[in-house]
């Protein structure tokens, strides 16, 4: 069971380096930061933001100390949450794109794990 919370801890590791990545070159884009400047975001906005970026991150210690039952739920609500924010927060740039292809097929990978994740008491106790 520890080398799927480390191989769940890793994806997500994995996901946060391509998603801050992703910002740090779309931020180079032509304009980008000029348009983000003139944005009059809410706190409330600003909030939701925060939530919906601290979800990856909160991912990486939740997979190692969550038990197994929760771990799974809270890594497939999770991935879901976010392959949504992936899609629907981008923009149509080749390097957003290409960024956001490999977080998806990561975190498709994080939900599969999760949803075929065996507890290995479970398994020990059928094959006896």
């Amino acid at each position: 069971m520890n080398d799927m919370k480390v191989r769940l801890s890793t994806l997500w590791i994995f996901v946060m380096f391509n998603m801050v990545f992703a910002d740090i070159v779309g931020f180079l884009n032509p304009g980008t930061l000029e348009e983000m400047m003139a944005m009059k975001l809410s706190q409330e906005m600003l909030l939701v933001l925060s939530i919906l970026l601290e979800i990856p991150i909160a991912m990486i210690v939740l997979s190692r100390l969550l038990k197994h039952k929760a771990n799974r739920l809270v890594n497939l609500i999770a991935g879901i949450i976010t392959i949504l924010w992936v899609i629907g927060g981008g923009n149509t740039s080749a390097s957003y794109i290409f960024f956001a292809a490999i977080e998806i097929v990561c975190m498709l990978v994080i939900v599969w794990y999760a949803w075929t994740w065996k507890e290995l008491g479970v398994i020990a106790e059928k094959e006896s």
